[in-house]
């Protein structure tokens, strides 16, 4: 049984999520060696960590391809309790770390957490858990569709305290997908968009250093030396690279001029080394990832494994959409991460623990040419 659901995985996944995070690593060094060396006379700091931190996620990775899916849904109301008390645990002084004004990690001896990551996907199975057991219900807003929306909104006003909008509107969007796959009545999905788009707007245009970010991201030119400081010099990376890029190795914004260079603005850094050929690579690695993970949630048959796939694949596929929006001043600067490549412990592991996930799901895909018609008749029935 065991030989025959690993001859299902897909390992075209398996074989993109490595490469992705050899690539990461290789960039997280190529984009901090000079900052590290500044900071902590170790041009391998920020290298070697990530590394660890690869390590620990392939372990889980591993572990994640095998365990079955279905458990998920079983321990997704106490997962999401746990992801209460941490976001609580965040905000008390003395449990709570803060970092560039920003109170997100929680220190546990020698590991610096950040709670967020997990919660992302912690509401992917709740939200994929509760939709597929309410379909019987689904078209009942009170008892069908709103529940989970209580627990979402106590979530994103925990993590917008921290403050952290970008991450809280990252939950929000992969929740909302799977709301709209699990067969909510279009009203209802209008009238949910409507009042998400709404609680975003205003919580980005009543806090004075969010409207500053977006004033930024509008002309970053009018504050070039401030609010407008990070952008300019993405700008300058990116258009210095050209098609092929100045070699790996070779970019001088990393050098101290463009803040955060391994982490949220990475890809700056990428393709003022690769040039454009190597931002199509990345770019080309996420829609692979994206076809994949949406072939998968429509080959299974169970709800659950549909939408947990489905809430995934497009939290990875958004959360890559929204850096490099930002990298590329097509959105906000929100301090997101981009998935397999920036530096950052945490959201390495989760991000390799969904593909992991994904590939356990992938296991339990039917080959409906190879199911006699009544029984695939019966099946569908019982979904």
């Amino acid at each position: 049984m065991l030989i025959r659901k690993i001859k299902q995985f897909d390992y075209s996944l398996i074989i993109i999520t490595l490469l992705l995070t050899g690539f990461g690593l290789m960039m997280v060094y190529s984009s901090s060696y000079a900052v590290a060396y500044i900071h902590y006379d170790n041009p391998t700091y920020f290298f070697t960590k990530q590394l660890k931190w690869f390590i620990i996620g392939l372990f889980f990775f591993i572990i994640a391809t095998f365990v079955p899916y279905r458990i998920y849904s079983k321990l997704s109301p106490l997962l999401v309790m746990v992801s209460i008390v941490m976001l609580v645990m965040v905000l008390i002084p003395g449990l709570g770390t803060e970092r560039n004004y920003s109170q997100r990690w929680i220190q546990l001896g020698p590991i610096l957490l950040q709670p967020t990551e997990l919660i992302k996907l912690f509401m992917i199975m709740y939200f994929a858990s509760f939709y597929a057991k309410k379909q019987e219900t689904i078209n009942q807003f009170k008892n069908g569709v709103l529940p989970p929306l209580i627990i979402l909104g106590i979530i994103f006003l925990l993590i917008l305290k921290q403050p952290d909008l970008g991450s809280a509107g990252l939950i929000l969007l992969a929740c909302l997908t799977i709301v709209i796959c699990s067969g909510v009545k279009k009203r209802h999905l209008f009238m949910l968009g409507t009042v998400g788009l709404a609680g975003i707007i205003y919580f980005s245009i009543t806090s004075s250093y969010r409207m500053q970010r977006i004033v930024s991201f509008i002309d970053p030119f009018a504050d070039p030396f401030g609010e407008g400081y990070q952008l300019v010099n993405s700008y300058i990376a990116i258009g210095t690279g050209g098609v092929m890029g100045n070699g790996l190795g070779n970019s001088i914004q990393k050098l101290g001029f463009l803040p955060e260079a391994h982490t949220d603005f990475i890809m700056a850094v990428i393709i003022e080394e690769l040039g454009v050929l190597g931002l199509i690579i990345v770019i080309s690695a996420y829609i692979f990832i994206m076809f994949r993970g949406v072939q998968i949630a429509r080959e299974c048959k169970d709800r659950f494994a549909k939408l947990l796939a489905i809430g995934i694949t497009f939290q990875i596929i958004a959360q890559a959409c929204i850096n490099l929006g930002a990298v590329s001043g097509l959105l906000p600067i929100t301090g997101v991460t981009l998935p397999f490549i920036s530096y950052g412990g945490s959201s390495l592991v989760i991000t390799m623990v969904s593909l992991g996930i994904l590939i356990n799901i992938s296991s339990y895909r039917e080959n409906t040419k190879s199911v006699p018609a009544n029984r695939e008749a019966r099946m569908i029935h019982q979904v």
